[in-house]
């Protein structure tokens, strides 16, 4: 028998070509010379100083020489050949753009509370009703957009959910009284439910190596709309008032409804609905604003009718893995929330002990944002190289690692240090939890499963009040516990989770074996971990 021997041209990456061609000549029936060829090549244009690489028997065929079938291809093939470009530069600012906005939306909550409270002399009972009422607007819509972009698209859902927080958001700038503006805001918080959807697209057009990068990265964004809502503050509230405010928090929704002209529908949605030419002319825009190889043959459809189903979050295949993403997303923000609100009571009472107090927290914001960038660079670093359910699992364990200390009298300096490294190491888990969601549920469902997960932590972020105020007033040690064991308890939750994503490609049909589209892909890492999936493929 003749062995199976590869020819690869090192030089094939430099090469700036139209077209990849992907065959195994000594399978195509296309030609009488393929026939009698029974080595497998690569064509790629103008190869020269070709290298040979044997293949042991039963050994996969390496990610740069794969391919389905002779002269077919998927999404994912194309995805990954065309690479990341000038395409996902452009998607990436847009994306942030629908972060930036929710994050505003968010914002003024802290800003508009305190002001009514004084303007309209409000309770304090109906000013945190206010802030309530956008987090169970956010908890009930989050799984319905969901459903909505895996059943009518992606593109469909996110345009539907930024429209409607723009109107309602404007909306409340005329509220003439408190029930309208508790409606109005509540209604806003049904628009902001929709927007972790812009991440299911973002993830869809993302190549393998490049995935995990910009959606944690894409987190800036939300930190650049928090600072300019505060700087338009201090700009309006002065002069123009809080209408005036709201009203201007709409501007980065606007510009993102005018440029969604712009943003194309998934191809992978579209090849589950069975648009392959719409998929197809999808990806050929693509590799042509990234100046990427297209490959050459037929684009290979999965076409599946029934999308958004809540069952097929439950199915033999992802019972377990829905499970306990609910519980780590409800963790997330039940601890991430949890710690914001611990915070300042236990600066305020001097920590368990209550020894010392302090009314100077002028140390708080700068908690926060060195927490953030710490969070950031220890979440890129160990995310490729830990594998997303030990980050989040790293994550967790030392958010509970901070809190035992504070069951002790510990002094404003170690309390300071103990909770900069617990909010860095929750937002960090809340990061990975992002990328994690997206990458384990088929496109049929990727929306609803991330919509639902989403939907987890709003859950969380309403239930947390009562333990970090209330639960803490009657007992310190009471409510730290709680927080310590929840985070425990998901550690071990996201070591047991059933699949691993890094360095896989996305599934495409929930009527699949998780991965079985990736069979006959086996994609080489590096000794870190980290997936090289630019291919030789990618010209």
């Amino acid at each position: 028998s003749v062995p199976n021997v590869i020819y690869f041209n090192p030089a094939a990456r430099a090469i700036s070509s139209a077209v990849v061609r992907f065959r195994r000549t000594g399978e195509s029936t296309r030609s009488e010379d393929d026939g009698e060829n029974r080595e497998q090549v690569v064509r790629i244009a103008e190869q020269t100083d070709l290298e040979s690489v044997a293949l042991a028997d039963g050994a996969p065929v390496p990610r740069e020489f794969a391919n389905p079938t002779d002269d077919t291809f998927m999404v994912e093939d194309a995805v990954e050949a065309i690479g990341f470009g000038t395409f996902q530069w452009k998607l990436s600012i847009l994306t942030g753009l629908s972060w930036m906005a929710d994050a505003m939306e968010m914002m003024i909550l802290s800003i508009l509370a305190p002001q009514l409270h004084c303007e309209w002399r409000l309770p304090s009972l109906e000013v945190a009703l206010l802030t309530s009422a956008v987090f169970i607007g956010m908890m009930i819509s989050s799984s319905l957009w969901g459903n909505i972009s895996d059943k009518y698209g992606r593109k469909t859902g996110l345009k539907m959910s930024v429209l409607w927080t723009m109107f309602y958001g404007l909306m409340s700038a005329f509220a003439p009284i408190y029930g309208w503006i508790l409606v109005l805001r509540a209604l806003v918080g049904f628009g902001i439910g929709g927007a972790p959807q812009s991440v299911t697209l973002y993830a869809e057009f993302l190549p393998m190596k490049s995935r995990a990068t910009c959606i944690l990265l894409i987190e800036i964004f939300w930190a650049l709309g928090t600072v300019f809502e505060v700087l338009l503050a201090i700009l309006v509230m002065p002069t123009l008032g809080w209408r005036w405010l709201l009203g201007l928090s709409t501007i980065p929704l606007f510009i993102f409804a005018f440029l969604c002209f712009w943003l194309p529908e998934s191809a992978r949605y579209d090849v589950l609905t069975g648009n392959q030419e719409k998929a197809l002319a999808t990806l050929k825009r693509i590799a042509t604003e990234n100046g990427a190889p297209m490959p050459l043959g037929k684009l290979i459809a999965a076409r599946q009718e029934d999308r958004g189903k809540i069952q097929d979050l439950f199915s033999s295949h992802f019972r377990c893995t829905t499970v306990l993403l609910w519980f780590i997303w409800f963790a997330n923000a039940f601890s991430y929330y949890g710690l914001v609100l611990l915070t300042t009571e236990l600066f305020q009472e001097g920590g368990a002990c209550g020894s010392e107090s302090f009314s100077d927290l002028c140390v708080y914001p700068s908690i926060i944002y060195t927490a953030y960038l710490l969070r950031l660079l220890v979440t890129l670093w160990a995310i490729d190289r830990l594998g997303r359910r030990k980050t989040m699992a790293l994550c967790f364990l030392v958010f509970s690692l901070c809190i035992i200390p504070l069951y002790g009298c510990v002094g404003r300096a170690s309390m300071t240090v103990l909770i900069f490294i617990a909010r860095a190491f929750i937002a960090g888990g809340f990061q990975a939890a992002y990328v994690y969601t997206p990458e384990v549920y088929p496109t049929a469902t990727r929306a609803l499963g991330l919509g639902t997960s989403s939907g987890m932590a709003r859950v969380g972020a309403l239930i947390t009040p009562f333990v970090a105020q209330v639960m803490l007033e009657s007992s310190v040690y009471l409510a730290l516990s709680v927080y310590c064991c929840c985070c425990l308890l998901a550690a071990v939750a996201s070591c047991a989770l059933p699949i691993e994503t890094t360095g896989r490609g996305l599934q495409e049909s929930s009527h699949r074996e998780w991965g079985q589209e990736m069979m006959g892909r086996a994609s080489s890492h590096s000794s870190g971990g980290i997936p090289h999936s630019s291919s030789g493929s990618q010209g």
